[in-house]
């Protein structure tokens, strides 16, 4: 592949706030977002759900517009508006037109600098969020992922659940969010993102004239280091018809120099359908029907966890065969063919994403959050390229080691259980 100059452009006002812009001459459309670096893990147990609460919040109005405006205005220019809330961050983002790019962004900015959070969208708000929680509690696969990670990180605020609880979520009130908001909305706390047909001055000229005028403020979060907890979790739901299981170890942070050969790790463990967990534990022994490995890494600490559904006859026999995959990638090298195999895969999928003007407006803002600098396609792919086998079984030997495991179980486990001796390794 051959070498190329970054186009990025990056421009930093004096009361803090980012803009990065990528041009792309070939499409027609731009893609924006207003990134919040401070997501749920920031929040006080009194207030776990606030960050994700306030996203919703700011669709409701602003001083200047309805709910029914942003939504007319956002479909009259034919574009597509969204948000979401993470543990570490939060992001409001469009996809519009380049002509309509300041009619866009200034919905944008309406959002994220003038929600007028009335009393009566707060209560009916505060229903749908608990309803969406309830979707969760619901949904065996989601809930497994958020026992897991909550008795993972124990009392961490990384372990607590993006939505909240049903008891802070109902504690909200108008003063809380007004709180919150102007605590973190802060001009050196945003990072504006923005890839596609246009310049990067004009995207500095619209984030001028809306943001320019306000002032930094202080960080002033407390933020301690997770510890992860190995623990078997058990929850018993009776009308379930699968188990659902999570096992995991504590893996690398986002910012570890070594995350590309974790990357090619968990895909050779169980990214996609070549991947052992696949073949050999959904296709010749036919345990699961949906069963995968995935990584969560934030900037101090991370994860690798597998996750499957499979019956209540099997879930012993599954449980047994995960741990072998450990144990097989911990004591047995990987061939060239394997390793050949994961880097194409992570390569295609890499730098297909990279043509979307989405991904790369959303690429802009994570490499700077968590690395504060732009990497090229070129150079992922050679970061990629530079993994060896040698040190994808030095890092299996790092995680897979005993007393590590975790797990989380979920389903109508009768006498299934999971002990500490089945997660021996």
């Amino acid at each position: 592949m051959a070498n190329a100059i970054s186009s990025v452009q990056k421009e930093v006002f004096p009361n803090g706030l980012v803009v990065l812009t990528e041009p792309m001459e070939h499409v027609h459309s731009i893609s924006v977002g207003i990134w919040l670096r401070s997501g749920s893990r920031r929040e006080p147990a009194e207030l776990n759900g606030i960050s994700h609460f306030i996203e919703h919040m700011v669709f409701k109005g602003t001083t200047r517009r309805t709910a029914e405006d942003i939504a007319r205005e956002v479909d009259r220019i034919g574009g597509m508006l969204d948000a979401f809330t993470s543990k570490e961050m939060v992001c409001f983002n469009t996809r519009i037109l380049d002509e309509h790019l300041p009619k866009a962004f200034d919905i944008l900015a309406d959002l994220v600098r003038e929600p007028k959070f009335a009393n009566e969208d707060i209560d009916r708000e505060k229903s749908v969020v608990l309803e969406e929680i309830r979707m969760t509690q619901d949904n065996p696969e989601d809930l497994v992922h958020e026992l897991f990670t909550q008795n993972f990180w124990a009392s961490h605020a990384l372990g607590k659940p993006i939505l909240g609880t049903p008891e802070t979520v109902s504690s909200f009130t108008r003063d809380t969010l007004r709180t919150w908001f102007h605590h973190c909305y802060a001009p050196n706390h945003l990072v504006i993102t923005a890839a596609g047909h246009l310049t990067h001055a004009q995207l500095v000229d619209l984030v001028a004239e809306r943001f320019s005028g306000l002032a930094a403020s202080s960080n002033g979060h407390a933020d301690p280091l997770p510890q992860p907890t190995p623990h078997i979790t058990l929850r018993n739901k009776s009308e379930l018809e699968q188990v659902h299981i999570c096992i995991g170890v504590p893996a690398l942070p986002l910012t570890d120099r070594r995350r590309f050969g974790v990357s090619v790790l968990n895909n050779i463990l169980g990214g996609g359908m070549s991947s052992r967990l696949f073949q050999n534990i959904r296709e010749r022994l036919g345990l699961a029907y949906a069963i995968f490995s995935e990584m969560n890494s934030y900037r101090d600490v991370g994860m690798l966890s597998v996750y499957a559904g499979t019956s209540l006859e099997t879930a012993e026999k599954l449980v047994q065969c995960v741990v072998e995959e450990f144990r097989n990638l911990r004591d047995v090298p990987i061939d060239d063919e394997e390793l050949r195999r994961a880097k194409d895969h992570l390569k295609g999928a890499t730098l297909l994403a990279l043509e979307g003007s989405g991904q790369k407006m959303n690429s802009l803002a994570r490499y700077h959050i968590y690395f504060d600098r732009h990497f090229t396609p070129q150079e992922l792919v050679a970061m990629l390229e530079s993994v060896t086998a040698e040190e994808v079984q030095e890092l299996a030997r790092e995680f897979f080691q005993p007393g590590r495991l975790a797990a989380s179980v979920v389903g109508a486990l009768g006498k299934f259980k999971i002990t500490p001796e089945q997660l021996a390794l």
